[in-house]
């Protein structure tokens, strides 16, 4: 062989080498999926079995601990505070609840994790990416390949676990319901009645002592509230919403309305501190024209007709409160308001 043929077949030979090079250098050469491996449940019926109980068992406490969060709300108060470590002191009904409750989910979402790595297909099908708008053979594929899925599943043959993930599930949700009775209690007869009572005592807001008639001078606003209520109960701020009085003494004469007067003791006359607009609490008086203004909205009331709507959106006259004095000369309510309170009952009783 010449040299100019040598030299000739040589850039060939290069170039066929460079090529070899960079075919197996590739960084992105597309390795493809592992040889699939089947699973003890694929080959051994009995593990499947056992998977299969083990699904269904998680379904089952599931439901278990639903019917345990509902049971928590009947049985533990709700001011009841135990010690749990390492928790603390807690709330017995909160840590219940949270407890029943987070057992509930992670039930559910445990036992679908392991019915899905176990019992389910774990074969792996690569497809190629395609437009959002599916051609009518894709659309048919999927449709197929949920089936195939469906059926792989076992959900129609292992009806133990179709049936417990069905309890499970139709249980959860009344969890939800019953956290409605965190909306509050049931009203019952609470918007119609306050904690004024026959023989209680008028009571200063102010100086916390018993009023006495010598004690109100005509002109005077004085605010009061029911004998036995304290500032530092536990529900002072719900009971006072209804039970703040305002105290008004008016010259017998200038009171027009007949029952307020009967109503009243030596002119001074009891009404509802709260509008019947919004729940408002009433603080300013017109000595000259005896009108007491919401400064919420500016409805305005006249104590000396029997607090009937004058001017402003409020759409009931105040209630009052039926008063006298007691054998020890203290000012006494003789009875509740004669109607309900504030705006609450006109919208909602």
């Amino acid at each position: 062989m010449s040299s100019q043929e040598n030299s000739e077949s040589l850039p060939e030979a290069q170039a066929t080498a460079h090529d070899a090079v960079e075919t197996v250098s590739d960084p992105f050469a597309d390795p493809g999926l592992p040889a699939h491996k089947p699973r003890v449940q694929d080959i051994d019926e009995r593990a499947a079995r056992r998977s299969e109980r083990v699904v269904a068992f998680q379904f089952f406490l599931s439901m278990v601990a639903t019917v345990g969060f509902i049971a928590s709300y009947v049985i533990f108060p709700i001011d009841k505070i135990v010690y749990i470590f390492p928790f603390g002191h807690v709330s017995v009904l909160n840590f219940a609840l949270g407890l029943t409750l987070g057992v509930a989910l992670f039930c559910i979402g445990s036992g679908a994790v392991h019915w899905a790595r176990t019992l389910m297909s774990d074969v792996e099908m690569p497809a190629e990416r395609h437009e959002i708008a599916a051609p009518p053979e894709v659309k048919a594929q999927v449709l197929a390949d949920f089936k195939q899925g469906a059926a792989e599943s076992g959900f129609g043959r292992r009806k133990l676990i179709r049936n417990t993930m069905f309890g499970a599930l139709a249980l959860v949700p009344l969890s939800g319901v019953m956290l409605l009775r965190d909306l509050g209690t049931l009203p019952e007869e609470k918007l119609r009645h306050t904690m004024w009572s026959k023989g209680k005592a008028l009571i200063n807001m102010n100086t916390n002592e018993p009023l006495r008639p010598e004690d109100l001078v005509v002109g005077s606003l004085t605010f009061a509230k029911p004998e036995g209520l304290e500032e530092d109960a536990e529900d002072f701020q719900t009971q006072i919403a209804k039970a703040a009085l305002m105290l008004v003494r008016i010259k017998p004469e200038d009171i027009k309305d007949k029952r307020e007067l009967e109503w009243s003791h030596q002119g001074i006359v009891a009404y509802s501190k709260i509008c019947t607009h919004v729940g408002c609490p009433i603080s300013l008086y017109e000595q000259q024209t005896h009108h007491v203004l919401c400064p919420c909205h500016q409805s305005t009331f006249d104590l000396s007709d029997g607090a009937r709507v004058i001017f402003g959106p409020a759409g009931h006259a105040l209630p009052q409160l039926r008063i006298g004095v007691n054998d020890e000369g203290y000012l006494e309510a003789l009875g509740d308001f004669d109607e309900p309170v504030g705006p609450a009952f006109w919208e909602r009783g």
